[in-house]
């Protein structure tokens, strides 16, 4: 019998053992993030609220913002690897979860957050790009490329979140006009300021109404 590394050579994205891109047991270790949720941003809540604390009084240029899982450490081993492993088998495999959790959008169109050109080139791929084309299956509706960066934008990790909204503002451009209904597809909704200045971008091209769909989303403390 031929030895298990030629038999199985694909491992598991978060235990890295041989099988499946993501076995079984860490698919279950993944915490999907179900109802009750905040109507507006898509926070994990105690009951039903059309705002939360994280989006209460602030102005939020997309309709709603929903995710599939929580970013703990589970998932934010599978998206380091998708995203700087190279490994693009994750994309069918974070879409499958998506499907699963969040509803299907009312949208016209799928549309990604636009990869920042360096870091595509170093990863061979875009994430979001590829989430979005594998979601569009069994959700049937097109993808297309409707935005495009007109600035780079420095990581936002480890800023605050006005840090953050301040570094992406106006970093956004659509393409083109946009149909009325758009879904903005990203793998991590943070504090929503990527999403935020994309929305704003298609709106001013002509969307009525942006849903957010990400595969994982941070939960803020307090």
């Amino acid at each position: 019998m031929a030895p298990w590394w030629l038999l199985f050579p694909q491992r598991c994205a978060v235990c890295d053992m041989p099988g499946a891109p993501l076995c079984g047991r860490c698919r279950h270790r993944l915490v999907p993030l179900r109802p009750p949720v905040c109507a507006r941003c898509g926070a994990p809540g105690s009951w039903p609220v059309r705002r939360c604390v994280e989006c209460a009084g602030r102005r939020l240029p997309f309709a709603t913002a929903r995710a599939a899982v929580v970013y703990d450490e589970v998932a934010r081993r599978l998206v380091r690897v998708w995203k700087d492993g190279g490994r693009r088998d994750l994309a069918a495999v974070a879409a499958a979860i998506v499907a699963d959790v969040v509803g299907r959008p009312v949208a016209d169109v799928l549309a990604a957050v636009p990869s920042d050109p360096e870091r595509r080139r170093a990863r061979g791929h875009a994430p979001a790009e590829m989430l979005a084309a594998r979601l569009a299956v069994p959700w049937g509706v097109p993808v297309a490329r409707l935005l495009r960066r007109t600035r780079r934008v420095d990581r936002q990790t480890g800023r605050s979140a006005e840090e953050r909204r301040a570094n992406v503002r106006g970093a956004f451009a659509a393409t083109g006009p946009v149909p009325a209904a758009v879904c903005l597809v990203d793998d991590v909704y943070t504090t929503g300021a990527t999403a935020s200045s994309c929305a704003s971008a298609l709106r001013r091209a002509g969307a009525q109404r942006v849903e957010v769909v990400c595969f994982a989303r941070t939960l803020r403390s307090g």
